[in-house]
This record gives C-alpha cells, structure tokens and sequence, in this order.
C-alpha cells in the first residue's frame, strides 16, 4: 500500500466511525422519543425483591410506597387517556402485557375471571400492554380474550418509569396491586393463576385505612 493510500484509508476509516457515533445517536434519541405520549412522573416506590422473590408483598401499609403519575393512550379508544389517577379510593390491580408473551395469553382468563369477581368491591384493572408495535394486534388480544378491563397502549413501556429506576422492566407478565391510597401492595413477576391473585386482592380490597 502506496503512502498516499494509506492516509486515504485511514480517512475513511475515521469517516466512518463518525457516521456510526451519529447513527448511534439518532437511534438513541428516537428510541427515547417513542411513546411520549406516555406519561410516568414521581412516586416514593422503591422496587426491593428480598432473595430473587417472584411474590413479593410490601406490609405493613404504612411502610408502602406510590408510584409515579401513570397515564398514556387507550389501547381500544382513539383519542382517550387512561390514568391510575382514574380511580381515586380503589385498590388498581396492574397487569403488564403483551399480546406476543405465550404466558400473558395463558393468564388473561385467570385476570378477566378476578375482575369480574371483585369489581363491586372498589377493585378495578388496568392493563398495560408494551411492546407491541401494531397496535391492532394488541386489540384483537383484548377481543379475542373477552378482557373487560381497558389498557393503556405504551410499546416503550416509557409508563413504567413510574414504578422506579429499578423495576424490573424485562419481566412480562408482572402484575402489581396498589392498595387505595395507590401504593404497591404486591408484585407478582409471573403468569398468574385466579386463586393466586383472588386471595391477595380481597385481602388489599379489606384493609383499613392506614
């Protein structure tokens, strides 16, 4: 390779790491930019699993922590915002979901079946479906699964910033449950069976103010 060869070379290799610093850079901006239409802000929660727990239960209420603001696209209702904010005095059974996660498909009737059975007692459900990015396959999931709750349409899964810097955002299923004052309850990082999450519900929906 002549000199003037190599100096060229060496160029365009100094050229090219400078397109792919940029590349890399827009690809973060736009990755951070998906979803702003999500809204997760504040909170005092702080996710803490004691000895890689899948169960995991926050008592006595007084010790629990909020999450942050909660609210983004209706996953079925064009131009709607869903909130927790929502249902003020009600304890929020969470779900987060994806119509492409096998588990999540197995858990739906389980979730659907607890709703039902406990709505009259002041317990509602949001689910919040990620990472799916066609929309309308997401809502067929809802239709072809009878789920009567509504879900907030959050593919970034920018929502989840309100659980904490440390929640665990790789985990799907997770279904959380926010006592009435909305603070996180119990966290189940698993499929869920009715008579593992019924128990936990009615026991939330009961306790006093504290």
């Amino acid at each position: 390779m002549t000199g003037s060869t190599a100096v060229v070379a060496t160029r365009n290799r100094r050229v090219l790491s400078v397109l792919l610093a940029c590349t890399t850079v827009v690809a973060v901006l736009a990755g951070c930019a998906t979803g702003s239409d999500a809204v997760a802000s504040g909170g005092t929660f702080d996710f803490v699993s004691p000895g890689g727990k899948i169960d995991i239960f926050y008592d006595p209420p007084d010790t629990r922590g909020t999450i942050g603001e909660l609210s983004g696209p209706d996953l079925m209702e064009d131009g709607k915002i869903t909130s927790v904010a929502d249902y003020p005095g009600e304890v929020v059974v969470l779900n987060i979901w994806g119509q492409w996660c096998g588990p999540c498909r197995a858990e739906a009737p389980a979730l659907e079946e607890v709703y039902e059975a406990t709505k009259d007692k002041g317990v509602a459900f949001l689910g919040i479906n990620v990472r799916d990015l066609q929309q309308a396959k997401a809502q067929d999931f809802v239709i072809d699964n009878n789920v009567g709750y509504p879900s907030i349409y959050d593919p970034s899964m920018r929502t989840l910033l309100a659980l904490g810097g440390n929640f665990p955002t790789s985990v799907i299923p997770t279904t959380l449950v926010l006592d009435r004052q909305h603070r996180v309850a119990a966290i189940f990082l698993r499929s869920l069976l009715a008579e593992d999450l019924r128990p936990v519900v009615d026991r939330i929906a009961a306790e006093e103010s504290q």
